[in-house]
C-alpha cells in the first residue's frame, strides 16, 4: 500500500485531488475492458487537459512508472487492461467537440468524446463521420483513433484511419507533436498520423484530433435476405458487388447466431432461414430507390427465402439494433464469447466457416460466425462453456491456434478492428514475421526509450 499511497499523493499534489484515486471500486472499474483479464493499477488519473497529460507523462518517464491510457473502455482484447500496474490514464473527462467546421470538412475533438455523440453533431450540420463501429454509443474516438477502428460502413467508407487528418500526441517524455493538419491532402514528410492510428496506445498519447466529415447522404434503404444455406448468402455478396453495387454494409450471419437471436428476441425476430443477409443502401433519393428495385430481384434470383424492405429511417435503425442484438444474443446463452474479428480474403467466406464448423465438430466448442461480409471481416465466436476453468481455457487456446493458423495460411489477418492487446499477443509474431517484430520494437525504442506506455502488450 505504501508505493499506492506514495504515487497517489505526489499526483495529487501534481495535478490536484478531484483528478486522482486510488479508491478501491475506481481501480477496479479501471482493471479490465470487455475482454476477460484484469490487473490493478497503482492509481488513475482523470486528464482534463492536454497540459495534465503532460504533466502525468513527465512525472512518469522521470520515475520508470508504467502508464496504460484509457478511452471508454470497451475494447475487446485487453488493449487498455494494466498489465504492469502503475498509472490508468483516464482521457474520457476530455470529451469536448471543440469544432465543427463544414466549410472545411473538418471536426476538431477531444479523444474522449463518444463516436455516436460526433455523428450526431455532425449530422446537425448535414455532415457525415462515417466511422461506426458497432459500440458508438459507448466507445471513444481516442479508443478508436488507437484500434483503427472499423464497423459495418467500412465497405464502402473505410476505417478510422481515412478521416484523421491530424493529431495532438504527447509521447512518453511529455513532449507534445503535432502532426498532419486539418488539410484533406497532406504529403508533407512521413505519414506520422498513420503511425499513431492504431498504434494501441503503445507510442505515445492522443490529446486532440482533426477528423475529416463528408456530406451526409440524402438518405437510405435496407434489403434484408434470408437463405436455407450459409453457401447461398456468401455468394449473394460476391454477385452483389461484382454486378457493379457498391453498398454502404453488407452484413451475414450463420445458423447458430440466428438461433441464438430467436431464442433471446423471440421465435419471430427473424423470418426462416438459416443465413441472413442485410444490405444497405445510401445516397440520393432517387439512385438508392432505383438501387433497391435492382437489388431485390437480384436477391430472389439468388435463392433468397424472403426479401424485405426497409426503407424510413426508423426502419433500418430497427435492422441495425436487430444486428446489434446478435451478440447479446450469444451473450444470453450463458457462453463465454471469444470474439474473434479475423479477416479473410471475400473469396474466402464460405471456406472460412466451413473451417468453423469443422472446428466446432472437433473440438466440442460452438462457433458462431457473423459480421462484415463486404470486406471479409467476419467476427469468429468460440461460444465457451465453464471457460475459467483452466483446463477448459487451454482447450479453447487450442481451438484458437487451428483458426489463427488456418486464417495466416489462407492469405487473412487475425484481427481487422478490434486490435493485438493482450488477447492476441502470443500470435502477434507468426502474423506479421520476425522483421516486421524487429521493426515495431525499433519504432517503439525510438519514441519510448524507457517502455512506459501500455508495458506489456505485443511488443
Amino acid at each position: 500500500m505504501a508505493l499506492i499511497t506514495t504515487v497517489h499523493d505526489a499526483l495529487v499534489q501534481l495535478l490536484g485531488a478531484p483528478k486522482v484515486s486510488s479508491a478501491t471500486e475506481v481501480l477496479a472499474i479501471h482493471a479490465t475492458d470487455k475482454w476477460h483479464a484484469s490487473a490493478s493499477p497503482e492509481a488513475v488519473v482523470f486528464a482534463e487537459t492536454t497540459e495534465d497529460i503532460v504533466r502525468v507523462l513527465q512525472f512518469a518517464n522521470e520515475r520508470g512508472i508504467p502508464v496504460t491510457t484509457r478511452g471508454a473502455g470497451v475494447g475487446y482484447v485487453g488493449g487498455c487492461v494494466p498489465g504492469q500496474g502503475g498509472i490508468v490514464l483516464s482521457v474520457s473527462r476530455m470529451n469536448r467537440i471543440l469544432e465543427l467546421n463544414p466549410e472545411d470538412g473538418v471536426a476538431v475533438v477531444q479523444p474522449g468524446v463518444i463516436t455516436g455523440d460526433l455523428q450526431d453533431a455532425a449530422r446537425g450540420v448535414g455532415w457525415y463521420y462515417p466511422p461506426d463501429p458497432a459500440s458508438l454509443r459507448e466507445c471513444s474516438l481516442g479508443g478508436n483513433i488507437a484500434t483503427n477502428a472499423g464497423g459495418p460502413r467500412c465497405l464502402k467508407y473505410g476505417v478510422t484511419r481515412p478521416y484523421v487528418l491530424g493529431l495532438e500526441v504527447v509521447l512518453a517524455d511529455g513532449s507534445v507533436l503535432r502532426c498532419g493538419s486539418r488539410c484533406h491532402k497532406n504529403k508533407t514528410g512521413f505519414d506520422l498520423v498513420g503511425l499513431f492510428v492504431g498504434s494501441e496506445g503503445m507510442l505515445g498519447v492522443v490529446s486532440e484530433a482533426t477528423l475529416r466529415l463528408i456530406p451526409h447522404p440524402e438518405t437510405r434503404a435496407m434489403l434484408t435476405a434470408t437463405f436455407s444455406e450459409f453457401p447461398q448468402a456468401a455468394h449473394a455478396v460476391q454477385r452483389i458487388l461484382n454486378s457493379g453495387h457498391l453498398p454502404s454494409a453488407l452484413e451475414i450471419t450463420d445458423e447458430f447466431t440466428l438461433r441464438a437471436a430467436r431464442e433471446y428476441l423471440g421465435p419471430d425476430a427473424l423470418p426462416e432461414g438459416n443465413a441472413h443477409l442485410i444490405v444497405e443502401i445510401d445516397g440520393r433519393q432517387a439512385a438508392v430507390d432505383n438501387e433497391r428495385r435492382e437489388l431485390a430481384p437480384l436477391l430472389e434470383k439468388l435463392g433468397a427465402l424472403t426479401v424485405e424492405h426497409h426503407t424510413a429511417d426508423e426502419a433500418c435503425e430497427s435492422i441495425w439494433q436487430l444486428r446489434r442484438d446478435f451478440s447479446y444474443s450469444l451473450r444470453h446463452t450463458g457462453l463465454t464469447k471469444l470474439n474473434e474479428d479475423i479477416v479473410v480474403p471475400r473469396s474466402k467466406l464460405v471456406e472460412l466457416v466451413e473451417f468453423a464448423h469443422g472446428l466446432q465438430e472437433q473440438t466440442g466448442i460452438a462457433v458462431a460466425c457473423f459480421g462484415h461480409a463486404g470486406d471479409g471481416n467476419i467476427h469468429t465466436n468460440l461460444m465457451v462453456e465453464d471457460y475459467q476453468n483452466p483446463s477448459v481455457r487451454a482447450h479453447a487456446d487450442k481451438a484458437l491456434d487451428q483458426l489463427f493458423t488456418w486464417i495466416l495460411g489462407n492469405g487473412g489477418v487475425i484481427t481487422g478492428e478490434h486490435g493485438i492487446g493482450l488477447a492476441k499477443k502470443r500470435w502477434f509474431a507468426d502474423a506479421v514475421g520476425k522483421e516486421s517484430v524487429a521493426t515495431h520494437a525499433a519504432i517503439k525504442a525510438a519514441l519510448d526509450p524507457k517502455g512506459i506506455l501500455n508495458p506489456g502488450k505485443f511488443i
